[in-house]
């Protein structure tokens, strides 16, 4: 059997106010296109397949096509609700589409139940085990276990409802699906933090016995551990600390018998992206710089005082320049960098405690810091609600 692992679509995002829904139809396509040439029998989509709750229009009809053309491909359809979904709203006549062979799991209280995808090679069936993104506040009521709040405890309740279920069935060949932060992932900038203090992170061995594990939310394609443990990444470059990143998916080999096998699919390159520092005008001089013409552009300007209507200037060679930030020389004996430097690696909790040590003279105390981290974790839901 033949399986295709992608995530994180996030479609209807924007990208620095610019649409990205031509360049998301054109990685969708290239995704459609694999699943026929590399003869793929199930298409597992690990979360976040809109951006945002309440999608724009051209995002719903957007995947809405892209199921059409996968189950049309010949692929049944595996998806969960990631961080940014509804799971309520995604999850819309899931019984009815799954008879068509689309499975849209957004109800955190199927967790731990089976998709069961026939064999078609004389060997075992394969069992797909579809977990939605957890939100501790809520998943733990909805699984009855209301003491459970962290993502790594309810992800392993979940998870061993799994592996009962497994139990109850002939041997066969099993994946889980999740949308989650395991540890020992690399993240990047355009990623929403599940919560604040590293209370998101999961541990690798929740995931034992399993065949594959296919993941969703880090937008880096990467394996974690042995390689069993997989992201597939985002199909395109979210922000500007993806630049190096190879976009793409895993596509699975699983046989009648044996280890599974994976190899990675390259998705045909998005408009590129270009960070450029120097002076405004040897920004738009030099030939050093040609590459970046069509390029997403986010550009740092070195000049001593900053230049009139940089922007402007800048967007005449430039024309998909989108992000511009002014960092003039620092002064002689003053090597302590920008405050943007300073804090570059610091969480919200760790600005507020540097905050209030400043004001204060003390740092949070452990009651503070909990009440503190609450807050951050109560803003974020909100933002994403």
């Amino acid at each position: 059997m033949r399986v295709l692992h992608t995530s994180d679509w996030h479609l209807g995002r924007t990208f620095h106010g610019s649409s990205l829904h031509a360049e998301q139809a054109v990685a969708l396509q290239a995704t459609v296109d694999a699943v026929r040439a590399e003869a793929i029998d199930v298409v597992i989509v690990a979360g976040d397949l809109y951006d945002r709750q309440l999608p724009p229009l051209d995002a719903v009809h957007l995947l809405s096509w892209a199921l059409e053309e996968l189950r049309g491909a010949g692929a049944a359809v595996v998806a969960i609700s990631g961080n940014h979904d509804s799971g309520r709203r995604l999850g819309f006549a899931e019984g009815l589409l799954a008879r068509s062979g689309v499975h849209l799991w957004g109800d955190v209280r199927a967790a731990g139940s089976a998709v069961v995808v026939p064999a078609e090679d004389g060997g075992p069936d394969l069992g797909v085990y579809p977990i939605p993104y957890l939100e501790p506040e809520v998943a733990r009521h909805q699984l009855g276990t209301p003491e459970q709040r962290t993502h790594d405890g309810l992800l392993r309740v979940a998870l061993d409802r799994a592996r009962r279920d497994r139990s109850g069935r002939p041997p066969g060949r099993t994946i889980a699906v999740a949308h989650a932060f395991v540890a020992g992932g690399t993240s990047c900038d355009s990623e929403r933090v599940l919560r604040v203090g590293g209370s998101d992170r999961v541990a690798a061995s929740a995931f034992a016995g399993f065949d594959y594990v296919a993941l969703g939310h880090l937008h880096g394609r990467q394996v974690i551990g042995d390689g069993r443990i997989r992201y597939a990444g985002s199909p395109l470059p979210y922000s500007f600390s993806e630049r190096d990143q190879t976009k793409g998916v895993w596509v699975l080999d699983l046989p009648a018998g044996g280890a599974v096998r994976v190899s990675p699919l390259d998705l045909p390159a998005a408009r590129r992206l270009a960070t450029l520092r120097g002076p405004l005008d040897d920004l738009l001089t030099s030939r050093a710089h040609a590459h970046a013409e069509n390029c997403w552009v986010a550009a740092t300007l070195t000049d001593q005082v900053p230049p009139r209507e940089a922007m402007a200037r800048l967007r005449r060679r430039f024309p998909h320049a989108v992000t511009l930030s002014h960092e003039p020389p620092v002064a002689p004996g003053n090597d302590t960098g920008t405050y943007a430097d300073r804090v570059r690696t610091s969480d919200d909790l760790m600005l507020i405690d540097g905050f209030v040590s400043h004001v204060t003279g003390r740092p949070l105390s452990a009651e503070e810091r909990r009440e503190c981290a609450e807050a951050v974790d109560d803003a974020a839901r909100g933002e994403a609600a």
